[in-house]
Protein backbone atom coordinates (compact mmCIF):
# COMPACT_ATOMS: atom_id res chain seq x y z
CA UNK A 1 0.00 0.00 0.00
CA UNK A 2 2.98 2.55 0.85
CA UNK A 3 4.53 1.93 -2.32
CA UNK A 4 1.20 2.01 -4.63
CA UNK A 5 1.11 5.75 -2.55
CA UNK A 6 4.40 6.41 -3.21
CA UNK A 7 4.00 5.81 -6.85
CA UNK A 8 0.56 8.07 -7.10
CA UNK A 9 2.37 10.87 -5.43
CA UNK A 10 5.13 10.69 -7.79
CA UNK A 11 3.25 10.98 -10.69
CA UNK A 12 0.76 13.51 -9.61
CA UNK A 13 3.38 15.84 -8.27
CA UNK A 14 4.34 17.66 -11.50
CA UNK A 15 1.01 18.14 -12.73
CA UNK A 16 0.12 19.63 -9.36
CA UNK A 17 3.38 21.89 -9.80
CA UNK A 18 2.72 23.30 -13.17
CA UNK A 19 -0.27 24.75 -11.71
CA UNK A 20 1.55 26.85 -9.19
CA UNK A 21 1.35 30.28 -9.06
CA UNK A 22 4.87 31.75 -9.47
CA UNK A 23 3.98 34.68 -7.57
CA UNK A 24 3.62 32.45 -4.44
CA UNK A 25 6.70 30.79 -4.59
CA UNK A 26 9.06 33.01 -6.83
CA UNK A 27 10.74 32.45 -10.10
CA UNK A 28 12.85 29.24 -11.00
CA UNK A 29 15.83 30.77 -12.42
CA UNK A 30 15.54 34.12 -12.09
CA UNK A 31 17.34 36.38 -14.72
CA UNK A 32 19.96 37.17 -12.61
CA UNK A 33 23.30 37.92 -13.91
CA UNK A 34 22.12 39.14 -17.68
CA UNK A 35 23.12 42.69 -18.34
CA UNK A 36 18.85 43.44 -18.85
CA UNK A 37 18.72 42.50 -15.27
CA UNK A 38 21.66 44.85 -13.91
CA UNK A 39 19.61 47.75 -15.67
CA UNK A 40 16.71 46.56 -14.02
CA UNK A 41 18.12 46.94 -10.61
CA UNK A 42 19.35 50.60 -11.53
CA UNK A 43 16.41 51.49 -12.55
CA UNK A 44 15.09 50.47 -9.32
CA UNK A 45 17.55 52.48 -7.72
CA UNK A 46 20.12 49.35 -6.03
CA UNK A 47 23.69 50.11 -6.02
CA UNK A 48 26.65 47.98 -4.76
CA UNK A 49 30.24 46.52 -5.52
CA UNK A 50 28.75 44.22 -7.84
CA UNK A 51 26.33 46.36 -9.66
CA UNK A 52 28.66 49.16 -9.59
CA UNK A 53 31.56 47.25 -11.05
CA UNK A 54 29.34 46.38 -13.86
CA UNK A 55 29.36 50.00 -15.35
CA UNK A 56 32.88 49.43 -16.72
CA UNK A 57 31.55 46.30 -18.38
CA UNK A 58 28.40 48.21 -19.65
CA UNK A 59 30.24 51.18 -21.02
CA UNK A 60 33.08 48.97 -22.57
CA UNK A 61 30.32 47.15 -24.26
CA UNK A 62 29.31 50.72 -25.59
CA UNK A 63 25.86 50.55 -23.44
CA UNK A 64 26.35 53.79 -22.64
CA UNK A 65 22.77 54.70 -21.60
CA UNK A 66 23.28 52.19 -18.72
CA UNK A 67 26.27 52.63 -17.60
CA UNK A 68 25.54 56.17 -17.22
CA UNK A 69 22.69 54.80 -15.01
CA UNK A 70 24.68 52.47 -13.14
CA UNK A 71 27.77 55.11 -12.20
CA UNK A 72 25.17 57.98 -11.74
CA UNK A 73 23.39 55.92 -9.04
CA UNK A 74 26.56 54.18 -7.67
CA UNK A 75 28.15 58.01 -7.83
CA UNK A 76 25.54 59.65 -5.44
CA UNK A 77 25.78 56.78 -3.00
CA UNK A 78 29.30 57.60 -2.42
CA UNK A 79 31.23 54.80 -4.40
CA UNK A 80 34.35 57.36 -5.69
CA UNK A 81 35.35 55.13 -8.95
CA UNK A 82 31.74 55.72 -10.22
CA UNK A 83 32.54 59.38 -9.68
CA UNK A 84 35.59 59.41 -12.29
CA UNK A 85 33.72 57.32 -14.66
CA UNK A 86 30.47 59.78 -14.66
CA UNK A 87 33.22 62.19 -14.89
CA UNK A 88 34.96 59.92 -18.40
CA UNK A 89 31.27 59.54 -19.66
CA UNK A 90 30.39 63.09 -19.52
CA UNK A 91 33.81 64.33 -20.91
CA UNK A 92 33.29 62.00 -24.36
CA UNK A 93 29.39 62.97 -24.41
CA UNK A 94 29.23 59.13 -24.10
CA UNK A 95 25.28 58.26 -23.03
CA UNK A 96 24.71 62.23 -22.39
CA UNK A 97 25.55 65.27 -24.08
CA UNK A 98 29.54 66.37 -23.77
CA UNK A 99 29.60 68.04 -20.87
CA UNK A 100 33.16 69.34 -19.69
CA UNK A 101 31.61 71.36 -16.68
CA UNK A 102 29.74 68.30 -15.06
CA UNK A 103 32.95 66.16 -15.97
CA UNK A 104 34.77 68.61 -13.95
CA UNK A 105 32.20 68.35 -11.13
CA UNK A 106 32.54 64.11 -11.09
CA UNK A 107 35.91 64.44 -10.20
CA UNK A 108 36.19 67.36 -8.07
CA UNK A 109 33.61 65.02 -5.99
CA UNK A 110 36.13 61.86 -6.29
CA UNK A 111 38.81 64.59 -5.03
CA UNK A 112 36.86 65.90 -2.21
CA UNK A 113 35.88 62.38 -1.18
CA UNK A 114 39.68 61.26 -1.28
CA UNK A 115 40.06 59.02 -4.61
CA UNK A 116 43.29 59.25 -6.04
CA UNK A 117 41.98 59.28 -9.68
CA UNK A 118 39.82 62.00 -8.81
CA UNK A 119 42.73 63.80 -7.25
CA UNK A 120 44.43 63.69 -10.39
CA UNK A 121 41.68 64.49 -12.62
CA UNK A 122 40.48 67.30 -10.58
CA UNK A 123 44.40 68.71 -10.77
CA UNK A 124 44.79 67.97 -14.86
CA UNK A 125 41.08 69.75 -14.78
CA UNK A 126 42.28 73.00 -12.56
CA UNK A 127 45.87 72.93 -14.73
CA UNK A 128 44.09 73.25 -18.13
CA UNK A 129 40.86 74.99 -17.00
CA UNK A 130 39.05 72.85 -18.39
CA UNK A 131 35.12 72.61 -17.31
CA UNK A 132 36.71 74.60 -13.98
CA UNK A 133 38.59 77.95 -13.74
CA UNK A 134 42.13 77.85 -14.08
CA UNK A 135 44.09 77.38 -10.64
CA UNK A 136 47.79 75.97 -11.53
CA UNK A 137 48.70 76.28 -8.05
CA UNK A 138 45.62 74.11 -6.84
CA UNK A 139 46.41 72.29 -9.59
CA UNK A 140 49.81 71.09 -8.89
CA UNK A 141 48.66 70.45 -5.44
CA UNK A 142 45.91 68.23 -6.45
CA UNK A 143 48.45 66.08 -8.44
CA UNK A 144 50.96 65.74 -5.83
CA UNK A 145 48.42 64.58 -3.23
CA UNK A 146 47.61 61.74 -5.74
CA UNK A 147 51.32 60.95 -6.68
CA UNK A 148 51.41 60.83 -2.75
CA UNK A 149 48.41 58.39 -2.46
CA UNK A 150 50.45 56.21 -4.83
CA UNK A 151 49.28 56.72 -8.36
CA UNK A 152 51.84 56.40 -10.92
CA UNK A 153 50.30 58.87 -13.47
CA UNK A 154 50.32 61.99 -10.77
CA UNK A 155 54.13 61.20 -10.57
CA UNK A 156 54.48 60.97 -14.15
CA UNK A 157 53.16 64.13 -14.36
CA UNK A 158 54.49 65.97 -11.34
CA UNK A 159 57.91 64.93 -13.34
CA UNK A 160 57.04 66.09 -15.91
CA UNK A 161 56.93 70.03 -14.56
CA UNK A 162 53.33 69.37 -15.09
CA UNK A 163 52.79 69.77 -18.63
CA UNK A 164 49.62 67.61 -19.25
CA UNK A 165 50.79 66.66 -22.77
CA UNK A 166 53.24 64.32 -20.81
CA UNK A 167 50.51 62.08 -19.50
CA UNK A 168 47.95 63.01 -22.60
CA UNK A 169 49.63 63.76 -25.34
CA UNK A 170 47.68 65.15 -28.45
CA UNK A 171 45.00 63.12 -28.74
CA UNK A 172 42.59 65.76 -26.82
CA UNK A 173 44.51 68.96 -27.60
CA UNK A 174 41.76 70.13 -29.72
CA UNK A 175 39.55 70.43 -26.13
CA UNK A 176 42.12 72.43 -24.52
CA UNK A 177 42.60 75.52 -26.02
CA UNK A 178 40.81 78.52 -26.90
CA UNK A 179 37.48 78.92 -27.70
CA UNK A 180 37.92 82.08 -30.08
Amino acid sequence: MYRLALAITLLVTPALAEDEDPATFGTTNPDEMTWMRFRERAEGGETGMVLCSMGYMMTKSGDHDTARLLFENCAKDGYTGAMTWMSQLDNNGLGGDYDPDAAAEWDRKAAAAGDPVGKFNHGLNLLRGHGIARDEAEGRRMVDEAARDGLPVARALAEADYDPDAVTPDADAWRYGPLF
